[in-house]
């Protein structure tokens, strides 16, 4: 979200619910989300883009697995956002009150996403997974019987543990080395951009071809599907031998859930902290404008809701084109530290064209940088983050960093539209090159430990 829920277009957009999609426009987007999606299995691709640690067994279909849970999930997420103002609308429901809808979703993936870090170290990868998978299901079964407002409200509580790109991510980290983590965790969000694109069109062509409720019973299909093939795909332990006794031995103080000590705990390992504030607060000021984008896009530059889709597609495919070529290959020739001030010193760059930007053009070159930046900076931080804490706990962490976007998505709202109404949409752009000039300073004079843990 999620890293991954903050992109441009998703948001509240009033126009977007008079405007009935072009079916022969949408088709015409399926078509090239197709030849995306068709590509050679995960076993005819060279072990370099998905480096596995040699000693395990099975990794390769593992991989595939993984690969095709979270691509499918994603599809389906992204399918679901885009019908949701539809549905609302159509039960009676108006701004306001899609506003509290989308509120609640985010304040349970923030609540649910350390819960699910911490029941994957405690269960294992493949158990998380089957529960986000289950949790889906339930999700969209709830969907598909919304009738009234009601259960439209209780829809969203599945919502609290479905995590797949955490559950994804606990599987790469468990079967790659930590030298190759990063590249890892890059070529899986390569999933990120088909989501986009293929649940967007999708959403739109089966909504609008077969009714509103159809994309529901889809996603309900799927995510059953989904679940079977994170049942009989994914082994039981994804970790090495080598590292099972430090689960074991696990340095938790509690076997509980959901502790504020255990999360002190973890923020005081060497590193942990410091690159924890820079991952929250570098991405802090783009992800309001994320935020807002849909009342953006529509008054500032002027754009409908079918054009809003073309350039959501625009980003999915930049998406793909980063986290696939490009994240990888910067990782094996430079060191984390130099590619997080990296990433930190292109979104102040990226501040200062957002406060001088004009135009929808402006904003299309600008999305070159700013789709870099945000992949490189989740990508590199989530990888340093696991690699400082011991084994143990790396679902844990990557819970906790899974809450980062919820909790944009939880304030983001309020303060986005503060800033918008009262200062206008440069505003965005000098929050973001002066937070962003802040941290690549404080990252330049500091020396932060990047040592490993996963020893102990």
């Amino acid at each position: 979200m999620p890293q991954c829920l903050n992109q441009p277009g998703l948001g509240w957009n009033p126009r977007a619910l008079t405007t009935t999609p072009d079916p022969s426009q949408q088709t015409a987007v399926c078509v090239s989300v197709l030849m995306c999606l068709c590509q050679p299995s995960w076993s005819q691709v060279p072990s370099c883009l998905f480096p596995v640690r040699p000693a395990t067994s099975n990794s390769v279909s593992t991989m595939n697995a993984k690969t095709s849970t979270r691509a499918l999930d994603l599809t389906f997420l992204f399918m679901q956002m885009g019908v949701m103002p539809y549905l609302a609308k159509s039960l009676g429901l108006d701004s306001v009150g899609f506003g509290y809808l989308q509120t609640i979703f985010g304040v349970l993936q923030l609540v649910g996403g350390y819960i699910f870090g911490r029941f994957a170290d405690q269960f294992g990868a493949r158990a998380a997974l089957i529960l986000s998978c289950v949790s889906g299901s339930v999700f969209f079964l709830l969907m598909s019987l919304s009738t009234s407002i009601p259960i439209l409200f209780l829809s969203r509580l599945p919502g609290v543990f479905m995590h797949g790109i955490p559950g994804a991510q606990k599987v790469i980290t468990d079967m790659t080395t930590p030298s190759q983590r990063a590249g890892a965790l890059g070529k899986l969000g390569f999933c990120f951009g088909v989501g986009i694109i293929a649940g967007s069109a999708l959403g739109g062509v089966l909504s609008t071809k077969f009714g509103i409720y159809v994309p529901t019973y889809v996603g309900l299909v799927g995510s059953f599907i989904n679940t079977l093939i994170a049942m009989v795909c994914i082994p039981s332990q994804t970790k090495p031998e080598s590292d099972h006794h430090v689960t074991e031995h696990s340095t938790s103080q509690t076997g509980s859930l959901f502790s504020i000590r255990e999360i002190l705990r973890l923020m005081k390992f060497p590193g942990v902290m410091e690159v924890f504030i820079v991952k929250v607060f570098a991405g802090l000021p783009i992800g309001l404008f994320m935020i807002m984008f849909s009342i953006i896009s529509m008054d500032f530059f002027g754009l409908e809701a079918v054009e809003s889709g073309y350039l959501m597609s625009y980003f999915g495919i930049l998406q793909m084109v980063v986290q696939g070529l490009v994240v990888g290959r910067l990782s094996s020739h430079c060191t984390e530290m130099t590619l997080l001030r990296l990433s930190v010193f292109v979104f102040a760059g990226v501040g200062l064209g957002m406060a001088l930007m004009r135009t929808v053009w402006h904003y299309c070159i600008i999305a070159v940088p700013l789709v870099f930046a945000f992949s490189m900076l989740a990508t590199i931080t989530d990888s340093i983050l696991t690699k400082a804490v011991p084994s143990s706990d790396t679902g844990a962490m990557l819970g906790i960093c899974a809450s980062v976007q919820p909790l944009t998505r939880t304030v983001g709202p309020t303060i986005g539209g503060i800033l918008y109404k009262q200062f206008g949409i440069s505003s965005f752009g000098y929050l973001q090159l002066m937070v962003n000039l802040g941290l690549f300073v404080y990252l330049l004079k500091s020396k932060i430990p990047l040592g490993e843990m996963k020893r102990q």
